[in-house]
């Protein structure tokens, strides 16, 4: 169950996206932005092994390194945020707000093919 209205959550995601680093923004190209309420337990057992394991976001697609010449005319990447367990762990607004960024930052890092070295670098470790 989540707590607040989808559009509010849907600001505070589009608040982030604002807050990311100007080359994260500059470099997203066909991928989507999108909330749902609960992960789905057969998609985290595929995923993590454990259908009770509840992430905050998930990265689906293709990493930009990964693309070759052939890559093309594609659907978008998706990037899924998980409003039930962001708000769960994090009810504090301020610490929702900040846990929303590194969420999307992280996965935004799976979408660029960055690995841990990068995000600390930009102080999301």
């Amino acid at each position: 169950m989540t707590v607040m209205e989808r559009a509010a959550f849907r600001r505070l995601v589009e608040e982030a996206l604002v807050r990311i680093p100007d080359e994260f923004q500059a470099a997203m190209q066909n991928v989507g932005i999108v909330v749902e309420d609960w992960p789905d337990p057969a998609l985290m057992e595929e995923i993590t092994g454990d259908p009770e394991e509840v992430l905050y976001g998930l990265y689906t697609g293709t990493p930009l390194p990964d693309r070759g010449a052939d890559y093309g005319n594609t659907t978008p990447d998706v990037i899924t945020l998980y409003q039930g367990p962001l708000e769960a762990d994090f009810p504090d607004p301020s610490d929702l707000r900040d846990e929303i960024e590194i969420t999307l930052v992280h996965e935004l890092a799976h979408y660029f093919g960055f690995g841990e070295d990068v995000l600390e670098r930009y102080g999301y470790d």
